[in-house]
């Protein structure tokens, strides 16, 4: 009996023997005990952060409660895909597992920018946050198609006629005979650039062209101009506030990837010859 408690095998069969009884008392205790999700103080803020860039602004308490909620759900469901092996070769949970890297780079919230930096930016962006040039106006549409060669001589005799106050009937279009108070954008959405520009330099309240545009011809009468005004950091701080957070989450992300990318050497393999190409 001593020289069998000597004996080496006997010592490897003990060992085992424990190991394997220890293993299975300890996936025993895992089998019973609940999986537990952890929603940490980080991922609070990412769902904050990407709430804030889809919504452009930051959620209620309720609406943050919703959003952890959700995550926990999509969380469940993802651990028990993976149980089920279902994440193999599958391209939205590739791209959910790059978001969350993402989240990760964010590193939070960042740091409310100074109002030194917030007038920079708008010094740097003068034209984004500008209030739009606006235009009253008056025009009659001819036609050239329905005109032809007397298009030329028919705006010169539309142009006397209301120079003498007498009234021109414009050809049929949908195009508005007035406008009233419009954003330049909305002018030149309806008529055009080309049209746009003629209407810088025109007097108020006499008609003038011809003016062209992608519709034909037209004489105008500008009734009201309200000229471009530039926008003080006090009036569109929120919006400058927001695209200046926005830009440097950009730039924070794009460095970040340049890091990881100079890790990676990427071979990208020739396409196979279509039919046309292998004759």
């Amino acid at each position: 009996m001593h020289r069998l408690l000597r004996e080496p095998l006997l010592h490897f069969f003990v060992i085992g023997a424990l190991l394997f009884a220890l293993y299975a008392g300890l996936q025993r205790d895992v089998a019973k005990a609940p999986h537990e999700v952890v929603v940490t103080r980080g991922q609070q803020q990412s769902l904050v952060l990407q709430f804030l860039r889809t919504r452009q602004r930051a959620p209620t308490p309720q609406e943050q409660l919703g959003l952890i909620e959700s995550w926990v759900r999509e969380e469940v469901l993802y651990r028990e895909g993976v149980a089920m092996g279902l994440d193999r070769d599958d391209p939205v949970v590739r791209r959910r597992v790059g978001q969350k890297l993402e989240f990760i780079a964010d590193g939070g919230m960042p740091p409310p920018p100074t109002a030194t930096e917030l007038q920079a930016w708008l010094e740097s962006h003068p034209d984004k946050y500008a209030t739009q040039a606006r235009y009253s106006l008056e025009q009659i549409h001819f036609d050239p198609a329905r005109r032809g060669e007397r298009l030329t001589a028919d705006i010169a005799a539309a142009r006397r006629a209301l120079d003498d106050g007498k009234p021109v009937r414009s050809d049929s279009t949908m195009l508005p005979a007035e406008l009233s108070d419009a954003p330049v954008s909305d002018v030149q959405r309806v008529f055009g650039r080309a049209f746009v520009d003629a209407l810088h330099e025109m007097p108020v309240g006499r008609w003038q062209g011809p003016v062209r545009s992608g519709f034909g011809v037209h004489l105008v009468r500008v009734l009201d101009r309200v000229p471009e005004q530039r926008t003080t950091l006090e009036q569109a701080r929120p919006e400058i506030e927001r695209d200046l957070l926005q830009a440097r989450a950009a730039e924070a992300s794009a460095t970040y990837f340049e890091k990881l990318r100079v890790r990676y050497r990427v071979r990208v393999e020739p396409a196979e010859a279509t039919t046309a190409d292998a004759r």
